[in-house]
């Protein structure tokens, strides 16, 4: 996994709009990049939702959302449409990005190995620097403690 005081790797996927967009178009705003495990499942869900309901907080502190997952397109637009989601999701169909940040992991489920995305969150500042780290992430706490880290950001 990426680890803190790192340059954030540089990558461009997808939207769900289908259009490309690089981790670099956002040099000069703090980024949050997060990784998800599947679009439109219950953890997720909440995670994308607590992202949309607190988007005023995420927008105070200047910072970009990008939510990236090993759906395809068509998959992260229907997630999106469904649920309102107002930041980009980006489609990591070849789960490139996923092993290139060190989240692209064997998962076991109900006795079942597979491999998957996990649920990690990296916040990256303004130079491109990843600053904090979040290897397990919960979604239903995710935003306080991403809000949290974006403030100390902001005073440093």
């Amino acid at each position: 996994m990426i680890e803190v005081g790192t340059n954030a790797p540089d990558f461009t996927l997808p939207d769900q709009e289908g259009e490309n967009v690089s981790l670099s178009d956002f040099r000069g705003s703090p980024v949050v990049l997060y990784f998800y495990p599947r679009a439109d499942t219950p953890g997720c869900t909440t995670q994308a939702c607590g992202i949309r309901d607190h988007r005023a907080d995420y927008e105070a502190a200047g910072a970009v959302v990008l939510g990236v997952s090993p759906d395809p397109v068509e998959a992260v637009k229907k997630f999106a449409d469904k649920q309102s989601l107002n930041f980009r999701l980006l489609a990591d169909a070849d789960h490139s990005v996923c092993e290139l940040y060190g989240v692209w992991a064997e998962k076991t489920n109900y006795g079942r190995t597979y491999w998957g995305a996990l649920r990690a969150t990296f916040v990256v500042d303004e130079e491109g620097v990843v600053r904090h780290v979040i290897p397990k992430v919960s979604p239903k706490t995710h935003d306080e403690q991403v809000l949290a880290l974006l403030g100390q950001i902001a005073a440093a």
